[in-house]
């Protein structure tokens, strides 16, 4: 019968092996960096959305394949379709949408982070945006963001239902 050393204790020996090797003039002991309490990071975070759009597989796409698409809710309802996709002065991708109450029909124009839908086949998902977000957010005017042009490609995060 062959006796099995336990996963605890297999962990615990190849943890202390370099310590033991320091011990006896052996390479010193392995440290890790560590940055100052104080450091600002060199490139921002992701914020939330954009990091839950990351885990959502981005695919590309073509600006002008998104025009005049359909954005859902939760609930499959019409929320508006897609005017324009710009890009703001921080280098941020926004759909503008004609969002109306009834169906999209008509309606304001919006601005939507990029990082707040998924595109699902030919039809845009908002799953991280209410309809009540939708309802509050200001009407949206040109200004400072600047068009993308049809053809450019941008990426999209892919979702399913």
């Amino acid at each position: 019968m062959v006796k099995h050393t336990p996963a605890w204790l297999a962990l615990a020996l190849i943890a202390a092996a370099p310590l033991a090797a320091a011990q006896h003039g052996a390479a010193p002991p392995l440290r890790l960096a560590q940055a100052p309490h104080d450091m600002v990071p060199q490139t921002p975070m992701p914020s939330a959305a954009e990091a839950r759009m990351q885990m959502r597989f981005p695919q590309p796409v073509r600006v002008g394949d998104l025009i005049g698409l359909p954005v859902l809710d939760d609930d499959d309802s019409t929320l508006g379709h897609v005017r324009e996709v710009v890009r703001d002065p921080q280098g941020k991708i926004k759909l503008i949408v004609s969002y109306s109450k009834w169906w999209g029909l008509g309606g304001r124009p919006v601005a939507v982070p990029l990082e707040v839908v998924v595109i699902l086949a030919r039809q845009i998902d908002a799953v991280d945006m209410k309809p009540a977000e939708f309802a509050a957010a200001p009407t949206w005017t040109p200004g400072a963001d600047r068009p993308i042009a049809p053809d450019e490609i941008i990426r999209i995060a892919i979702g399913r239902r």
